[in-house]
């Protein structure tokens, strides 16, 4: 087998391993809650998340992909050697890919993005020195590690504590209901409807500015509301009369629904986004290979899709449970209510964090939300030891996929020029 078709065949495996892994360990962030609040069984949110996952990732999932992730390195900073680029890119998949096994074998939801970015990181400084890394860019990575949670947080706090006063701890909660759960509607289809159109989408090229996008989401949330209205009207006909913990579980149901639509959405998203963290430094090595030149972009077959895809609902179908367990169950108890107002919370600090292009993990965003909403109820309702070992593992994230990406790379390289190297 020539060195080119050796290198080729471990990226293939290596970008199927990292899609693996990522569906093992982030799919969590879409489906975790809706699990941990009974809204969903597992074999169902398992389904539901293979279908959206895969047609995100199919669909629009970065057609056209960066080859070096996220701006951490350049091309130039690996001083024109196209094969230390292919090197450096097999390292930080596999390198990337064995921390999220890593993270996933102990439940431990980590962030896919950082993963792959210290990764690239790691490898770059050995290629091309320190000065080879985008620093600006890292230190913005760090900030994240702190700003996301805390702006799901805030938000999943606010959001649980508005539906707990208005709804669940008046007298006659079903009454309630049926004049602020439209109100929620809106907001959920309205930012399902952001998150799709303009962060979602983005692949498309659709052309929206945010205001369109604002307007368009606006309307869809409108009409989804009055429609809603009458629905949840016809749902509680005949049942105000009923005792308060009776109430309570109607109302519950109504969310559920709300519930299971936000998941959909962020599972929708996710596939179209993050599969580019396995496949885009496929992609780069293919077009490497394939034109001997090495680009800033690179266009993506749909193959590579396909590979990144498949990868991650097989991830999800055999070892996705590990983390949902965690984000659903272990760090606070979730209902139908806790659970939707931390995954709309989620969907708007994402949102919120796309339009001021700030690095947002959704990991990051969601293990806050879920913070946020049992913080809303008191610190007695939280696991801080779950936190605690939450927290440990991102912080590592990024100089574990570094160190181990850097070693990875000095191994594969050794290997390979004493084949004679792939492109010279």
């Amino acid at each position: 087998m020539s060195p080119e078709a050796l290198l080729l065949l471990l990226a293939g495996v290596g970008g199927f391993y990292m899609a693996w892994n990522i569906g093992a360990n982030d799919v969590a962030n879409a489906m975790g809650t809706s699990v941990g609040s009974r809204a969903l069984t597992l074999r169902k949110a398992i389904l539901i998340a293979a279908v959206f996952e895969l047609a995100g990732a199919v669909l629009v999932g970065g057609h056209v992909t960066q080859t070096v992730r996220k701006g951490i390195i350049t091309p130039e900073a690996l001083g024109g050697s196209l094969d230390d680029y292919l090197y450096g890119m097999l390292a930080a998949l596999l390198a990337a890919g064995l921390w999220l096994h890593l993270a996933t074998r102990f439940g431990l939801p980590v962030s896919t993005t950082h993963s792959i970015v210290g990764a690239v990181a790691g490898f770059g400084i050995v290629a091309g020195g320190f000065g080879a890394v985008a620093w600006g860019t890292m230190l913005q990575i760090v900030v994240s590690w702190f700003t996301s949670p805390v702006c799901g947080g805030i938000l999943g706090f606010i959001i649980f504590t508005v539906i707990r006063k208005s709804i669940l701890d008046t007298p006659v909660p079903i009454p309630r209901a049926r004049t602020v759960a439209p109100v929620f509607v809106f907001l959920t289809f309205a930012i399902i409807v952001l998150a799709t159109v303009y962060k979602g989408l983005k692949n498309l090229n659709l052309h929206l500015s945010f205001p369109q996008a604002a307007g368009l989401a606006a309307l869809v949330g409108l009409v989804a509301a009055l429609v809603a209205s009458v629905a949840i009207g016809r749902y509680f006909r005949g049942r105000e009369g009923l005792a308060q913990g009776d109430q309570f579980h109607h109302v519950e149901a109504v969310f559920k629904y709300l519930q299971v639509l936000t998941a959909c959405a962020v599972a929708f998203a996710h596939g179209s986004n993050d599969v580019a963290n396995a496949i885009g430094p496929l992609a780069g090595i293919v077009s490497v290979v394939k034109d001997g030149v090495l680009q800033a972009k690179a266009e993506v077959p749909l193959w590579i899709l396909v590979l990144g895809g498949t990868g991650i609902v097989v991830g999800l179908a055999t070892w996705g449970y590990k983390v949902m367990h965690t984000v659903g169950s272990k760090i606070t108890e979730l209902t139908p209510t806790r659970g939707f107002s931390a995954e709309l919370a989620a969907a708007a600090t994402i949102i919120l964090g796309t339009r001021l292009s700030m690095p947002i993990s959704t990991t990051h965003v969601l293990v806050g939300s879920v913070f946020g909403v049992g913080l809303a109820r008191g610190i007695t309702a939280l696991n801080m030891r779950v936190m605690r070992d939450i927290l440990s593992s991102w912080l590592i994230t990024v100089p574990f996929t570094g160190v181990l990406a850097a070693i990875l790379f000095l191994l594969i390289r050794f290997g390979f020029e004493a084949m004679g190297g792939v492109i010279g």
